[in-house]
């Protein structure tokens, strides 16, 4: 077998089990793929390449869950977030790679931090801020790609159940990647259609992980599951600023 099929094969079971983990926690498939990506074709490429598999699969988390919608927090929540998710996208735009490997790098270690200590499950946003990090988590997502951490820790103020919570914050995802897709297009059309066989192989790995690999994560306990996929994100995270620190 060949260097590359060994590699496409590699990516397309890393792409499902990121499919798996976005359909138990409503977010995870940015974060595991992007910084993966990126070892191959730089983080600004791997941002615009990913949003297609990633809004793949929250299409088809949100079909399977739309009934779970909260109608009234997806409105007022989701506009801020879309107009944050189109800022973001614009300021991608300006970045270089390399800028945007340490913003990145630099979320994913915050992001496993929380989640690996259990302090992602405690922080909450209450009033005004809840919108605020609602923006923010929309301006995140265009700029890198990663946005489902605090959009999640924004909705908790909402006091949704969890089927809830995690239905609208998915609906929320489709509503950025809408507003932030057509930005990437726009400026890196060539590129990403050049990297057409990541757009497929990551499509269809986090389609069978949304499909059927959640079953086999729900037998892990949330507790320990939530801290391997914190050390999972910050190990990816410390890994991309320090090897961009020694390109640099």
């Amino acid at each position: 077998m060949s260097l590359d099929l060994i590699t496409d094969f590699l990516f397309l079971i890393v792409s499902a089990i990121a499919g798996a983990i976005a359909s138990v926690t409503g977010f995870g498939i940015g974060s595991i793929l992007t910084p993966i990506l990126a070892l191959e074709t730089g983080t600004k490429l791997a941002v615009a390449v990913i949003s297609i598999p990633h809004f793949v699969a929250t299409v088809i988390r949100f079909w399977l869950m739309r009934a779970h919608v909260n109608k009234k927090v997806l409105m007022g929540f989701g506009i801020t977030s879309a107009l944050g998710g189109l800022i973001g996208a614009l300021l991608h735009s300006t970045f270089q790679s390399s800028v945007l490997t340490f913003i990145f790098g630099g979320l994913l270690i915050f992001a496993g931090f929380m989640g690996f200590t259990g302090l992602a499950q405690k922080m909450r946003f209450h009033g005004p801020i809840a919108w605020v990090a609602g923006a923010l988590s929309g301006g995140f997502g265009g700029l890198v790609g990663n946005q489902g951490g605090i959009r999640s820790a924004a909705l908790m103020a909402f006091n949704l159940p969890k089927e809830s919570l995690i239905a609208t914050a998915t609906a929320i995802g489709v509503i950025v990647d809408l507003a932030r897709m057509p930005i990437y297009f726009a400026s890196g059309f060539e590129q990403i259609a050049a990297s057409w066989v990541w757009i497929v192989i990551g499509t269809l790995g986090v389609m069978l992980g949304t499909w059927f690999g959640a079953r086999f994560l729900r037998k892990i306990s949330e507790s320990v599951f939530r801290k391997i996929l914190g050390a999972v994100i910050f190990s990816l995270g410390l890994y991309m600023i320090i090897r961009q620190s020694l390109l640099n």
